[in-house]
């Protein structure tokens, strides 16, 4: 009868004994040797363990001890369940052989010695049998088979079961992606998922090797991704994401880590094999887990060479963390926009083209992408001006027809930023080019308070231009128009700088005047000095106004009754 052998030193019996106590096919012949499984306790017979084991054979023949009656097989692959299956087979007990226990049982007859070598029809042969006849016959078990080897290793490395096992599922993996028999048609993707990374690549590289198109791999990567690291790929609202309280090097966030790069390093080399979102999911997780700068660098290629594809939302997926209420280092989409950009030149040098003369189609729908991506990001008090200008800045002024998203972009960053000085506010405007806005946009821009004096200039001078030219798009002016809002520009600044001193210097007669009311002589000659001090500063003020004798653009415009252009009451620019 079989006992539990630690029953007099903790009282405790195993819960295999208690199985095997269901088994016992005598109670007359007591046990003589209890095999220590690690916590479980055997009590057998040596007799019915010899029989069919050499391993335990050649431990009782060759043992310093007369009568050997403790054995340890701690280190038996598959653990006390295993054994117990085992000892079954060697007590002739049937027990059922499936697709999740075979590898194991492979693996601890090997270990016992329990071959057809031996002894025939041993239970390394029934095991073998199974395997061939059963379990390698279809996808679902060979991916079952292979699962259950990640805790046999490398035993079942060496037996060849591992190998065996990639090989059905690779070519039965490659003949389901071509010709499903099931619906859906990529279910085979969701049976790979259930494995190791380790034993996931060796069947990607086997399906390389054997042919499988870029769009099969690729599909069975996603489908892995999305179920290993589901949170971060996945989620995208940052349910289960807490990036506050989990140290970098937390076992969760390695794990996560060498897990992510062990999959970029198996994308396939065509980069438009994936989606871009996916991409860009791939990378915010990179740059949430701090991976290796090699595996961002990759994923930041792979999302450069088909930017024209990306949407807004694809690129904010990169710019916030997962709670969505800060923003990620920008450094990853700028050297991101940056690597199309200087692909489109290349482009264009090898077509023997400029340029800066010729965009392509492609260049544009960025450059409307990334003023767009600028807008949404402007309301965010952690952007600075150099950052959202080093962003505007990586397209080509070429590339943006008109600049009316642009503009709506610096003005939304100016609404989130109102404490900026007129410097400031400048050097932000310094990216946009008033003279390429919408009539709208030029309307809006002319009565904005928030913009910089020396922009709204820029918007009336070029509609006043346009009228008094008659031209649909004087845009061949431009260069001239530009120089002359310079000067003006100029003009202008000086006149606030003398209205200033004015302000000041009445200020400081007023104090005068205050001071000496009580002599009324001396208050009154002082008084007859100051209209002669204003006339001559309204006469110098005068002389500084850009619209007194023209415009300095005016040579083109033919001389009739029709327009008057020395009446300044129809040159005047009303600045408020």
């Amino acid at each position: 009868m079989f006992m539990a052998a630690s029953l007099k030193g903790n009282n405790r019996l195993s819960l295999a004994m208690e199985r095997t106590g269901q088994w016992v096919f005598s109670q007359e012949i007591p046990t003589d040797v209890v095999v220590d499984v690690g916590e479980a306790n055997f009590s057998l017979h040596k007799f019915m363990l010899v029989a069919k084991s050499n391993y335990i054979r050649k431990l009782i023949m060759e043992s310093n001890e007369a009568d050997l009656t403790r054995i340890d097989l701690s280190d038996i692959p598959g653990g006390p369940e295993i054994f117990e299956k085992a000892a079954k087979f060697c007590y002739g007990v049937n027990f059922e052989i499936t697709v999740h226990n075979v590898a194991a049982l492979r693996c601890a007859a090997e270990y016992l010695q329990m071959t057809d070598k031996y002894c025939d029809g041993n239970l390394a042969g029934r095991t073998e049998d199974f395997l061939q006849q059963v379990a390698l016959t279809s996808l679902s078990g060979a991916i079952v088979v292979l699962k259950s080897c990640e805790d046999l290793l490398p035993m079942a490395e060496e037996l060849k079961i591992v190998q065996r096992c990639v090989d059905v599922a690779s070519i039965k993996a490659c003949h389901e992606a071509n010709f499903p028999s099931r619906s859906p048609p990529n279910w085979w993707t969701e049976e790979l998922s259930i494995l190791d990374i380790g034993f996931f690549e060796k069947i990607i590289v086997a399906m390389k090797l054997r042919g499988s198109k870029s769009l099969t791999v690729a599909s069975a990567i996603i489908a892995y991704t999305e179920r290993t690291l589901r949170d971060l790929v996945r989620d995208h609202t940052g349910n289960g994401i807490k990036s506050s309280s989990e140290s970098d090097d937390s076992d969760l966030r390695v794990r996560q880590r060498d897990l992510l790069e062990a999959i970029v390093a198996l994308l396939p080399p065509e980069r438009a094999a994936l989606p871009i979102n996916f991409l860009c999911c791939l990378l915010r997780s990179a740059i949430y887990l701090k991976s290796a700068s090699s595996c961002k660098n990759e994923l930041e290629k792979r999302i450069s060479v088909i930017l024209e594809h990306v949407t807004v939302d694809d690129l904010l997926v990169l710019s916030f963390t997962y709670d969505g209420e800060r923003l990620f280092e920008l450094d990853s989409v700028r050297r991101i926009i940056s690597g199309f950009v200087e692909k489109e030149k290349s482009v264009a040098v090898f077509n023997g083209g400029d340029f800066r003369e010729v965009c392509s189609t492609a260049m544009q729908r960025v450059a409307k992408t990334v003023d767009a991506y600028l807008g949404e990001i402007a309301t965010y008090g952690e952007l600075s001006i150099s950052k959202f200008n080093g962003i505007a800045n990586l397209v080509s002024k070429d590339a943006r027809k008109v600049d009316d998203d642009l503009y709506r972009a610096i003005d939304i960053y100016l609404k989130a930023h109102p404490n900026l000085d007129e410097i400031e506010r400048e050097k932000l405007c310094s990216v946009m080019d008033p003279l390429k806005l919408s009539y709208e946009a030029r309307v809006h821009a002319s009565q904005n308070k928030r913009l910089p004096v020396q922009i709204v200039l820029h918007a009336l001078y070029y509609d006043q231009l346009k009228l008094r030219s008659g031209a649909e798009d004087p845009a061949q002016d431009a260069m001239s128009t530009r120089s002359q809002l310079q000067a003006d520009v100029s003009l202008v600044r000086e006149n606030e700088a003398l209205r200033t001193e004015l302000m000041k210097m009445k200020m400081y007669v007023s104090d005068m005047q205050k001071k000496s009311s009580g002599a009324g002589g001396k208050g009154i000659g002082g008084g007859s000095k100051k209209p002669t001090f204003f006339s001559s500063m309204s006469k110098t003020l005068g002389k500084l106004n850009p619209f007194r004798h023209g415009s300095k653009d005016t040579s083109h415009i033919a001389d009739g009754p029709s327009v008057d252009v020395t009446k300044p009451r129809r040159r005047r620019f009303s600045i408020s």
